[in-house]
């Protein structure tokens, strides 16, 4: 499908990088290596979205969008360290440690974590979006968090080489890679002044497709190639990990995914805005798993 938001995102994120040119300049040019890495752009992508569908500016989501994919570049560099996942590749290049070292790769993620929320909340951000624009920031900040991102890698870790539930792993999986959907999509809601009703809406849609997306990764570890993908496979059953494919095999897994996709098209019937763009998103997404 076609992302119409992404030449948005893609003009609009190297703007707000800092000057290369400076005694830093070294951690500046590793932020700029991850944060404009090819990629999806899925998580800016739903934040303008839902934005738009609900009636609200896309520039002036913009800023927070690209904030958004700032803490995901952040977390992507901190997963690839040593002491995380050890993993040497990423969307096709050597991982940031790889190429800056283990130090640099640390203080790049960190710094991109601090320019997440400047951008967000800088005198410029503020004066198009105002209390919108500081809840939206405070939706982000909760979701990479202790609660969310942040608590979702710390139960990865200390789950490696057990045997966690289900309930567990999906518990994970909500936190590691679905608290930062949600909260994209219900950053987009709250910039467009969407009531209560739409924002729980796009949280059970955020839900519903920020597990499938996770599930389907599981697949493709398994399915697929590293040329592909741009990263390890088989990563999960090298650090012993237990996994939807694990618990449930391919099929279901794939059985699980095409069902969470259905109940998250049927979720938007509750916008009133047009909703072909997320629907098209979320189905695929899905057919990755084939």
């Amino acid at each position: 499908m076609e992302n119409k938001y992404l030449s948005l995102i893609e003009e609009h994120l190297p703007r707000l990088l800092p000057d290369e040119e400076t005694t830093e300049k070294n951690v500046i040019k590793a932020m700029k290596y991850s944060l404009l890495a090819p990629g999806k752009r899925l998580r800016p992508t739903l934040t303008l979205a839902f934005c738009e569908m609900c009636g609200g500016d896309v520039k002036t989501a913009l800023p927070y969008a690209c904030a958004v994919e700032m803490i995901h570049s952040y977390s992507l560099i901190h997963d690839d360290l040593p002491c995380m996942d050890d993993d040497d590749l990423r969307r096709g290049r050597p991982s940031n440690h790889i190429v800056f070292g283990e130090d640099i790769a640390l203080l790049a993620g960190d710094a991109l974590q601090s320019l997440a929320f400047e951008v967000m909340l800088c005198d410029e951000a503020l004066s198009l979006s105002g209390l919108k624009g500081a809840k939206a920031a405070g939706i982000l900040a909760n979701a990479a968090g202790a609660v969310g991102m942040v608590g979702g890698q710390t139960i990865d870790i200390e789950t490696e080489g057990k045997n966690p539930s289900i309930e567990t792993i999906k518990e994970m999986y909500s936190k590691k890679t679905g608290a930062l959907i949600k909260a994209a999509c219900l950053m987009g809601c709250s910039l467009a002044g969407a009531d209560a009703e739409k924002l729980k809406a796009a949280e059970k849609y955020a839900e519903k497709i920020g597990l499938a997306f996770q599930i389907v990764d599981d697949i493709l570890d398994v399915t697929s190639t590293v040329e592909t993908l741009g990263k390890p496979i088989g990563s999960d059953s090298d650090n012993e990990k237990v996994n939807y494919v694990t618990e449930f095999g391919i099929e279901r897994s794939r059985e699980i995914v095409s069902r969470l996709t259905k109940e998250a098209v049927e979720i938007l019937t509750a916008f009133d805005g047009d909703t072909s763009f997320l629907k098209e998103l979320a189905l695929n997404l899905s057919e990755r798993a084939y």
